[in-house]
């Protein structure tokens, strides 16, 4: 099946002749860095969303073009990238899944001027006109969970470990007052550089035997929950510690090899039974156009492919004006009769996962 899209560089986008009719959105998603692991399933989720808007007439009638820009670098070069794009007049929206710093940082050069539909998990606070948050913030991501994880394995001493940015230092601060709701808490809170959590894999195992917690709460990312998951591993933690994790998708537990402990949990929006119908048309479609080798469509790429869906509709019914984007996006979810997917609390067991609640 041909895939009814243009994917475009930035480069051709600032120097090429543009296509008039086109509706062109910037899509910020990491093919590098912290969370590169997960840029091609989130790319392969856009692409769908972007196939069935044009194979559907376009946004009326204009085709929706994409425009690749490297969520995957440090924010301020990011940022750059989208103001250059921006003050050339080759977009007309943004779309991005990326780390929290990345979007704080495309939030300064993108709002007031188009509309920014941010789709992951965040870390909560207020955002700047022009800016939708699809995604969820802590308190709301792990509260349930941390609360029927402490009474289930009755947990009373809880360790943080995440990486050093603005995500993790929120969700620690949540977690903090969560555990001590559900009667437990924190033992030990440790941030680390992204790309470090190898050069500190001792230190931090050494911390936790000496903490003596009970469970883990997990902030970090990408690679670096891979790595130090499977450290745990080796090290025999994983069979002593009750984990959950707030970032964890389907291409990270494929890149762990997966989990046989049964108290391995995380808490992301997309994790669900084959069951589920919606779940199981979204993959067929999507190995339908992309082939049975591509990857798994992960929690980020599902949030993303939500989330050009949104934007394309709020573009078709001309509702794209900054400064009433919140209030535009709820009329038309309302009138769709649309309704999010509940967050799911998911236990790792082997390659697939078991909803536990809600």
């Amino acid at each position: 099946m041909n895939v009814e899209v243009r994917l475009i560089d930035p480069l051709d986008a600032l120097h090429s002749v543009r296509e008039q009719a086109a509706f062109r959105v910037g899509l910020v998603v990491p093919q590098s860095g912290p969370l590169g692991l997960t840029g091609p399933s989130a790319l392969d989720g856009a692409l769908l969303a972007a196939h069935e808007v044009n194979a559907g007439g376009g946004v009326l009638g204009r085709p929706l073009e994409l425009v690749l820009v490297d969520g995957g670098g440090a924010p301020d070069p990011v940022a750059a990238e989208v103001r250059r794009l921006l003050d050339a007049g080759a977009l007309d929206a943004l779309a991005g899944c990326h780390t929290s710093d990345v979007h704080r940082a495309v939030e300064t050069v993108a709002a007031g001027r188009v509309a920014y539909v941010y789709t992951p998990p965040h870390e909560g606070g207020t955002r700047l006109p022009g800016v939708l948050c699809t995604g969820i913030d802590p308190a709301r991501q792990l509260g349930p969970s941390m609360s029927d994880l402490t009474t289930r394995h009755r947990i009373a001493r809880w360790a943080l470990i995440g990486n050093d940015y603005i995500w993790p230092r929120s969700v620690h601060r949540a977690a903090e007052g969560l555990a001590a709701r559900a009667g437990a808490r924190v033992v030990l809170e440790r941030r680390i550089p992204f790309g470090s959590v190898r050069a500190e894999l001792e230190p931090l195992l050494d911390a936790l035997r000496a903490a003596r917690a009970d469970a883990l709460l997990l902030s970090l990312i990408g690679r670096d929950l891979v790595d130090f998951n499977r450290a745990l591993r080796r090290s025999g933690l994983d069979r002593k510690l009750v984990r959950l994790s707030g970032a964890l998708e389907e291409n990270g537990l494929l890149a762990l090899g997966g989990d046989d402990t049964g108290t391995l949990y995380a808490a992301m929006p997309s994790f669900a039974t084959l069951a589920e119908e919606r779940r199981q048309s979204l993959a067929e479609r999507h190995r339908a156009l992309c082939g049975p080798w591509a990857p798994v469509l992960d929690a980020y790429a599902v949030g993303l492919y939500e989330g050009l869906h949104l934007l394309a509709g709020l573009a078709a019914l001309g509702s794209l004006a900054p400064d009433g984007l919140l209030a535009a996006a709820g009329r038309l979810l309302h009138r769709e009769g649309a309704v999010r997917a509940p967050i799911h609390l998911a236990r790792a067991e082997g390659l697939g996962f078991a909803v536990l609640s809600r």
